[in-house]
Order: C-alpha cells, then sequence, then structure tokens
C-alpha cells in the first residue's frame, strides 16, 4: 500500500507538466464574438455527431421513402425474400446517395471544406452544414404536418420556411415521408392486386378451388414487371419524386 502510494507520489509531477502541456478542454474568445475549441473538443464533438450518423442517414434523408417502397413493391410482387433484405438496403442506400449528391456537395464547398481550410470555425461550419439540409426537408415536407407539429409544440408558427428549427422539422419531413412513401406504395400495389382478382375469378371459375392463386398469378406478376421494365420505372419514379 506504502509502494502504491509512493508511486503515484512520484508520477504526479509528470501529468502536471503533460497537463499544462497539453491544454486538453480550452474555449477561447474568437474573433467577431465566436469561440476556438482545442483539438481534443473537436475530436470529441466529432465522435460524439458520428454515433448519430445513423439516424441522421435514416430520418434527415431520402432514405426513409426509398426503402419502404421497395419493401411494399416486393410485397405485391409476391416472391417472398427476394430480393433479400441486404439488396433493398443497399439498393435504398446508393439510390440516396444519388439523390442526396447535389446537397451533399453543397454542404462540402459551402462548410467542409472552409472548416478544413481553417477560415471557418466549427460551430460557423456546422450552422453552414444545416442550411442546405434544411432546404431539402422543407422542400418534401407538407406545410400541415409542420403546423401539427408546431400546434404540438405549442407555437404559433414562423415567419418564414427557413426559421423552423431542426426540433419542428425532422418529425414533420419524417411524416410527410411516410404519407408520400405508402401513397406511391399504394399506386405499385394495384396492378398486382388485379392480376390477383383475376387470377383467382378464373380458378374459381374453372372448378380449380384447391389450386392456390398465388401459384398461378406469381408468373404472371414477374412477367408484368419485366415486360414494363419495373425497376427502371420504380427507381426512376423515386429519383425524380424528390425533384420537383
Amino acid at each position: 500500500m506504502k509502494g502504491a502510494l509512493l508511486l503515484v507520489l512520484a508520477l504526479l509531477p509528470g501529468f502536471a507538466s503533460a497537463a499544462a502541456g497539453l491544454p486538453a478542454l480550452t474555449v477561447t474568445p474568437a474573433a467577431g464574438g465566436g469561440e476556438t475549441w482545442t483539438l481534443s473538443l473537436q475530436v470529441l464533438a466529432l465522435m460524439t455527431a458520428i454515433t448519430f450518423l445513423p439516424a441522421i442517414l435514416l430520418m434527415m434523408t431520402s432514405f426513409t421513402r426509398i426503402v419502404i417502397v421497395l419493401g411494399i413493391l416486393r410485397q405485391a410482387i409476391g416472391a417472398g425474400q427476394s430480393p433479400p433484405n441486404q439488396v433493398i438496403v443497399g439498393l435504398s442506400l446508393f439510390l440516396t446517395f444519388f439523390v442526396m449528391a447535389p446537397v451533399f456537395e453543397r454542404i462540402n464547398v459551402e462548410a467542409l471544406q472552409p472548416y478544413m481550410a481553417g477560415s471557418l470555425e466549427m460551430g460557423a461550419a456546422l450552422e453552414r452544414a444545416g442550411g442546405p439540409l434544411k432546404q431539402f426537408m422543407l422542400a418534401q415536407t407538407r406545410e400541415s404536418d409542420i403546423a401539427t407539429f408546431v400546434k404540438i409544440a405549442g407555437g404559433e408558427g414562423y415567419a418564414t420556411p427557413a426559421d423552423v428549427p431542426f426540433s419542428v422539422l425532422v418529425p414533420s419531413f419524417v411524416t410527410s415521408e411516410l404519407k408520400t412513401a405508402f401513397t406511391i406504395g399504394f399506386l405499385i400495389f394495384i396492378p398486382f392486386v388485379i392480376i390477383d382478382l383475376v387470377v383467382a375469378s378464373v380458378l374459381m371459375s374453372m372448378g380449380m378451388m384447391m389450386l392456390s392463386p398465388v401459384l398461378i398469378s406469381l408468373p404472371f406478376k414477374l412477367m408484368l414487371f419485366v415486360l414494363v421494365d419495373g425497376w427502371s420505372l420504380v427507381m426512376g419514379t423515386l429519383a425524380g419524386s424528390f425533384f420537383r
């Protein structure tokens, strides 16, 4: 016990000198009323932000609408697990990167590059990065959904769309995306339901009630989907729905 105490006392000067040489938690005032964070604080903030990346990707981009529509399409075709979940998620991710490419480019030019060059503080860079993302979300969000969450929050509305905070915009955007995704999914589902009804009616009229209509209608649905170039139509419609 006494030896451990002596070891701690011997190491204290080293810790003190290390703390004096490395200002880990320091915030200094900057020109224009801003603040300059030390590298340690910047790395800590960056690592904290990385943990929110999955939530940002799911809730603040086009991913939600795309993955829901593709899931409904697979269910409408009735081909079981074809395409599998990995393919649907991967396709949704790459289509999301395609749709969000202009937004990411603006964030890179307006916020990331100036911050990497040292001409912009972290706080200002984050504020600039939120601008293009907010514009994208506002373009896809219904005013009725924003009004609903403003009413829930007890607010009285905002003068301009740019004044809507992310705390109100994000749930409004997700609600609008769910509505749009299910609307597109409904329109995709109708042709396949018609094929199922026609096949079931023909089988009943022929007295083949013991034969599963799904077994007969699946080849027709696959053939129809391939003949009309269904994947290209669905991908093009999904991507085009964000560029209105």
